[in-house]
């Protein structure tokens, strides 16, 4: 006969593990749409004329806003329910996306995308879902999870950049972006997933449920953490929304720049997958060092070798092993020293200096090539930005996580278990 402990443990898993495939599901969704943009920047400007510059200070007030509207997601999570954020965000992000295709003015350009930032933080929030796992998994295996939800966007990544290019060039961008808004449409039920039973977890007892939220904001470490990941948002949004126009300037057919897409998503899901394990296994300030170091030895030989497909191809996996990898240990670092119990709102607030970074990565790759007329100077500045992230990660030491416990067995001051309740959406 099964052992009624196993039987619980098993049981309790099924759900768990259902939470981090809609977690993934939806990141894929969310992650997946926003990665594609970039392929619609080039018709945009030739169907309303706005020009390069204006279009990206759009796009780049978008990635602004999208992380602006973080916290506030994680904040609405907190007092309304997972479910409810991310159902009204997967309606309303697909109603906003539908409008885009009318918009012709820069007025109407800048709403429309303001309105699409905080639309889709509400529905696939990093910090919303990447908190509602960490929540609901043990602290042995909840590396693992959020590498499963980071690899969910490069999923996203990987079907949804050759289907949207194949789209544009056989019906035209504005029928691809409608087919995004029956995408985001669909993707809203998978918010019942949060709801399905209670994923019963062992919580802390009252005095170490993790720091407030100002003591966290007071932390140099936490703004380490923070600043560190704004480099990424500075990397990654130029390449989402800057690679189309590097690869035709390179004078390379359109098709490369969907499987470009689609290469770093591929190889996205085997970085977040490495790096969930790794921080299983190892430090995950070490693993931060790396990927950072891993991107600006990635863009220097970019810089360096022929801009021919296999080499544009080979960038976008090497880019993409590193791509959304910092995701995990950079979660895991603000898990682990600074509590669960307002894990959503940290992590908000850490998304909201990364598009900090994504703004300026968008805005000023626009504004290099109109001045300068190549993205170089935009190149170098990825890498040095990559290697001041390797230093602000330096100090960083790792500390026993406040909601971590010892599993059985193990031995270790860790805190003594006071109660044990269920998690609901």
């Amino acid at each position: 006969m099964e052992h009624p402990e196993s039987m619980m443990n098993r049981n309790r898993h099924t759900p768990t593990l259902l939470v981090a495939l809609a977690a993934a599901a939806l990141m894929g969704v969310t992650m997946g749409s926003r990665s594609s943009f970039g392929l619609f920047v080039s018709p945009l400007n030739t169907t309303t004329g706005l020009g390069l510059v204006t279009i990206s200070f759009a796009a780049a007030l978008n990635h602004l806003l999208w992380g602006v509207a973080q916290p506030a997601a994680g904040l609405a999570a907190e007092r309304f329910g997972v479910t409810r954020v991310i159902v009204v965000g997967c309606v309303s992000l697909a109603m906003v996306t539908a409008l885009l295709p009318f918009a012709r003015s820069a007025t109407e350009l800048v709403l429309v995308l303001s309105l699409l930032a905080v639309t889709g933080a509400a529905a696939g929030s990093n910090g919303i879902l990447l908190s509602e796992v960490s929540r609901r998994v043990d602290a042995e295996h909840r590396g693992l999870a959020i590498g499963i939800v980071g690899a969910g966007g490069s999923v996203g990544q990987l079907v949804l950049g050759p289907i949207t290019q194949g789209m544009i060039s056989w019906a035209g961008w504005q029928a691809a972006m409608f087919a995004l808004a029956v995408l985001a449409l669909l993707a809203a039920p998978l918010a019942w997933a949060f709801r399905r039973g209670s994923a019963v977890v062992a919580m802390p007892s009252p005095s170490t449920t993790g720091m407030p939220v100002r003591d966290a904001l007071a932390s140099p470490t936490f703004w380490l953490i923070a600043l560190g990941f704004g480099v990424c948002g500075f990397h990654v949004s130029f390449l989402i929304s800057h690679m189309p126009g590097v690869i035709a300037a390179c004078g390379l057919p359109p098709s490369v720049s969907g499987w470009w897409i689609a290469v770093v998503g591929l190889c996205n899901v085997v970085g977040s997958l490495a790096a969930g394990s790794m921080i299983r296994r190892g430090s995950m300030r070490t693993a931060l060092i790396v990927l950072y170091a891993l991107r600006a030895i990635g863009v220097g030989l970019f810089l360096a070798l022929p801009k021919t497909e296999w080499v544009v191809l080979g960038f976008a996996g090497w880019m993409g092993l590193t791509y959304m990898a910092t995701l995990p240990p950079t979660a895991g670092l603000v898990g682990k020293l600074f509590g669960l119990r307002h894990m959503a709102t940290l992590l908000g607030v850490v998304m909201l200096v990364h598009q900090l970074g994504a703004f300026l990565g968008v805005w000023l790759g626009g504004v290099a090539v109109t001045v300068t007329g190549h993205y170089d100077w935009i190149w170098y500045a990825d890498i040095l930005l990559a290697l001041v992230a390797v230093v602000l990660h330096l100090p960083i030491r790792e500390a026993a996580s406040p909601d971590d416990t010892t599993p059985k067995g193990a031995t270790g001051a860790a805190p003594a278990l006071a109660s044990i309740r269920p998690v609901t959406a």
